[in-house]
């Protein structure tokens, strides 16, 4: 076992449970009051790893589900660990993305040791907190009128400095204050003590060795501009933990923790079986047609080479009409389209279908652990809970598609227990997303290399009655085009197909299917980049008429961009809001600047378009991000809901954004070494800077366009009497101050009057000289002039300027001030962050807590102390002997308590 794990350079089990998790796991125990550790582990193995017996066949675990990924990082050299996360406070983020040489040790000098930044992690993924840090407000005007680095909890010494190399030559300098925000200048950082006491807090830098606890509510520092106080409404992070569901029922474990168990998965080839219902219901709407339609798109182009793929139909009984074959080419392909049913009759069994799949499977694997259903049903089985347990047993995944109202509401729950995606398709003749949704069970749980990930590049459904045109263009950029493949289908009769390339040039050649009615067309090779144009043209009236266009990544070396889709949560009570959610990506780098529009089905066929947006306001939490949201609440009717996103850019205004991503582990600048021997004297040991990045930190970005299916979403309670106004203006979360000679300017994004649609009432601003008199009492604080302010519309920029009167508070050394926004129907939102002018220039402090005079740094030693390292540095990579050769892992962890 030793020899073979040095030969994976080293195993990942080396990795994970010699050092990081098992350490972890000890760390969270004691940072949780001896509540929570790491029962179980499960790896899940790249596919292109090497076989050996250790390895385990996965159940439901996935690369899609998993906790965290290990994965080259976002930018060379940008090995910081973050968790994405882009939910509200309280809710739990996406996943944790670690580099292979952050888990190998390599960066604990900048991050402290592995173990402790996993919790740091572990905390934003799993209660929804945020960092104590702020790398854009550094600094804040402190009511002890002196400048404060922002931090949890002050009781962290540490000294302000600037902190410059030129080779190998470092100095310290004095941090200077700008004249216009009266704090530092933006190159000066906080360098703690190596050596101190303070406990808390890890949500700010983890890597002291004393920092071993949460910030609680006695010492939290509510004044600091992190994003805890902002996201969080300046409760600390253990009142925010110990309030989660997690925390409910515990009480402390008296006995030390049991080590991690560590379970290695792999899965091999992926194995997929269709269940189609080919019951009565499935001869209304057109759905056996349209299932067959899809089921052909999935099988033609979205299965992946070397899946094995079966096919099953059921009625009253279920019948096998494929065993599983494993796709090598077209022939097989084309072999599995002439199993579809092509006829709907007789009652229902969902259950014999699901059992003959697992039959279907058993004959190639003995387990189906990992192995996929797709299962697509339009009726109500009255039995299908009689195999229930069975299904949540079997360890495989349900993926599923439910046709019409009428379709059992256990499928859902099917799909929830096993891990499985569910969706929804209307019967409405514009119902959009049939092939989208199958599309989406065809990328499936497994994780694909970024140059087989197939992109969607155009999905339009379209009824045609006076106009028989149906046109539009398809946009291929430069990091897509590969195995580019059109489908259109019709209703009634063929219609006249024309496709032009970018250089005007007919393109033709469609494969026609009258009895599927559908036509598809597969380019060779890469497809031109630019702009394709059709043109469709009905040939009965009416007729439905729809165009698909996927395609996979041109360069495997160069990620395509890719859409996410999802909402805030699976199932909803009226009148509750939910959020929309699209992250746009080019592997792990976001996309700003592009146009995302969503639309929202209900299972009546009425269709809400909301425009999504990434600008920190309203539902969206972080500006920049390449995530864009917005509140949902035009409910029409209980039941399904099905969410679908387009997003679009142009050059002039789409770019890749560089900048570091939040809610990311503490970048530790370096020490001050304090020695006592001479007078307290100290001085800086640095830590390599991070690779610079900012706001204006961007490369443009070719026109793309992408649609992404989110899958769909439950509601229930909606009343159809008519109700008041239900919804408040959202709250205002990017309020900024800055103060001139007799006045303060206030910036923000307006509300809407419902959440973030519309245009609110009216705006109370109100100041204090206390941070937490405003937060905790704001109705009494002293209330601003806001006669001749008028709102402008839900997501347009608010500036105002006032002069701040008399503050009753003595002493005071700054005003905060707040806002709260009312709509027509006098709701009220919350108030909303605080912002804060300085009244003075604060006192600089470069020794935050010390007495001791300002260090200076020792040139001469610095050099012999880099001239040293150079050495070692080279003496190191002369015995190294072995590199990490790796693709991708997920961790999937369970948290005991």
């Amino acid at each position: 076992m030793k020899r073979l794990a040095l030969s994976l350079a080293p195993s990942i089990l080396q990795l994970f449970s010699g050092d990081m998790v098992t350490t972890a796991s000890t760390f969270l125990f004691e940072a949780t009051e001896k509540r929570f550790f790491f029962k179980s582990v499960s790896i899940l193995i790249p596919e292109n790893w090497k076989n050996i017996t250790q390895y385990k066949r996965p159940k439901q675990e996935s690369y899609k589900h998993a906790d965290v990924i290990v994965a080259p990082p976002t930018l060379p050299g940008r090995d910081e660990p973050y968790t994405k996360q882009f939910t509200q406070c309280e809710e739990k983020g996406e996943y944790i993305h670690f580099t292979p040489d952050f888990v190998l040790g390599k960066k604990q000098d900048e991050f402290g040791p592995s173990g402790r930044a996993f919790v740091h992690e572990w905390a934003h993924l799993r209660w929804g907190v945020f960092d104590e840090y702020n790398d854009d407000e550094r600094f804040y005007s402190a009511s002890s009128k002196k400048i404060e680095a922002t931090r949890c909890s002050t009781g962290i010494t540490g000294t302000n400095g600037v902190y410059k190399c030129q080779g190998v030559i470092c100095i310290t300098q004095r941090c200077k204050i700008d004249a216009n925000t009266k704090l530092y200048e933006k190159d000066c950082q906080f360098f703690p003590d190596k050596y101190q006491t303070e406990k808390t807090s890890i949500m700010f830098m983890q890597g002291i060795n004393s920092i071993i606890e949460f910030c609680n509510e006695k010492n939290h520092n509510r004044e600091a501009p992190c994003l805890q106080n902002k996201m969080c409404n300046s409760r600390s992070t253990w009142e925010v933990i110990s309030s989660s569901e997690d925390f409910k029922g515990t009480v402390p474990i008296a006995a030390p923790p049991p080590p991690p168990v560590f379970t290695l998965l792999k899965i091999s080839e992926r194995t997929v079986c269709l269940v189609l219902d080919k019951s009565e219901s499935m001869k209304n709407y057109n759905r056996l047609n349209r299932m067959n339609q899809a089921v052909k798109y999935f099988l033609l182009q979205t299965i992946e080479n070397g899946s094995w793929v079966g096919i099953v139909d059921f009625d009253t009984t279920a019948h096998i009409r494929s065993k599983l074959i494993q796709i090598k080419s077209n022939s097989e392909r084309r072999k599995l389209l002439e199993s579809l049913p092509t006829e709907a009759s007789g009652g229902i069994s969902i259950c014999s279908g699901i059992e003959s799949a697992f039959q279907v499977i058993k004959e190639i694997y003995p387990q189906v652990d990992g192995s996929e259903i797709m299962l697509v049903v339009a009726g109500e089985d009255k039995n299908i809970r009689n195999c229930m347990d069975k299904v949540k047993q079997s360890g495989a995944i349900i993926h599923s598609l439910a046709f019409g109202p009428n379709a059992d509401p256990a499928v859902t729950e099917m799909s929830s227990i096993t891990g499985g995606m569910h969706t929804y398709a209307s019967d409405q003749a514009e119902s959009k997303g049939l092939t989208d949704t199958l599309r989406t069970f065809g990328l499936g749980s497994t994780h694909l290399p970024q140059h087989s990930l197939q992109v969607r590049l155009e999905s339009k459904r379209l009824t045609l009655r006076s106009n028989p045109w149906m046109n539009g263009t398809v946009i291929i950029d430069s990091t897509a085009g590969k195995d580019t493949f059109c489908l259109i289908t019709w209703d009634k009769q063929s219609p006249g197909i024309s496709l032009w390339d970018p250089s005007g040039t007919p393109t033709g050649n469609f494969t026609m299917d009258e009895g599927a009615k559908m036509a598809y067309l597969s380019i060779p090779g890469t497809a031109k980049v630019g702009v394709w144009t059709y043109s469709l043209q009905a040939k009965a009236n009416p007729e439905t008429l729809t165009i698909t266009v996927n395609s996979r990544a041109a360069n495997s070396a160069v990620p395509p961009i890719t859409v996410n889709a999802k909402m805030n949560r699976d199932t909803n009570t009226f009148p509750s809001p939910m959020i929309v959610y699209a992250e746009i990506l080019q592997g792990f780098i976001p996309i700003l600047g592009a146009n995302v529009t969503a639309f929202i089905e209900s299972n009546n066929g009425k269709v809400e378009v909301l425009e999504l947006l990434d600008n920190g306001a309203g539902a969206d939490s972080f500006k920049n991000d390449g995530v864009y949201s917005r509140y949902f609440t035009a409910y029409q009717d209980n039941g399904n809901y099905s969410l679908k996103v387009q997003a679009s850019g142009n050059t002039k205004t789409v770019m890749r954004s560089l900048r570091h991503l939040p809610n990311r582990g503490t970048y530790i600048p370096g020490w001050l070494i304090i020695n006592k021997d001479i007078f307290n004297a100290g001085k800086i040991e640095g830590n390599p800077p991070i690779p610079e990045s900012d706001e204006d930190t961007r490369t443009n970005l070719e026109s793309f366009t992408r649609i992404a299916s989110g899958g769909v979403f439950v509601i229930s309670n909606v009343s159809k009497l008519p109700l008041p106004d239900l919804y408040p203006p959202s709250q205002i979360r990017d309020l900024e101050a800055t103060s001139g000679e007799d006045e303060i300017r206030i910036t923000w994004t307006a509300p809407g009057d419902d959440f973030d649609v519309g245009k609110v009432q009216q705006y109370i601003i109100r100041i204090s000289g206390s941070i937490l008199d405003l937060r905790d009492n704001f109705d009494d604080a002293l209330q601003v002039n806001t006669s001749d302010l008028s709102p402008n519309e839900a997501n347009t920029k608010e500036t105002f300027a006032f002069k701040p009167g008399n503050i009753s508070e003595e002493n005071t050394t700054h005003i905060f001030i707040a806002i709260q926004s009312v709509d027509k129907s006098n709701l009220t939102s919350k108030v909303s962050s605080i912002a804060q002018v300085a009244l003075f220039i604060p006192e600089a402090d470069y020794s935050p807590g010390k007495n001791y005079p300002n260090p200076r740094v020792n040139i001469s030693a610095l050099v012999l102390l880099a001239v040293g390292s150079v050495a070692v540095v080279s003496a190191i990579l002369s015995a190294t002997i072995c590199i990490l050769k790796k693709k991708r892992n997920a961790i999937r962890l369970r948290t005991e308590f």
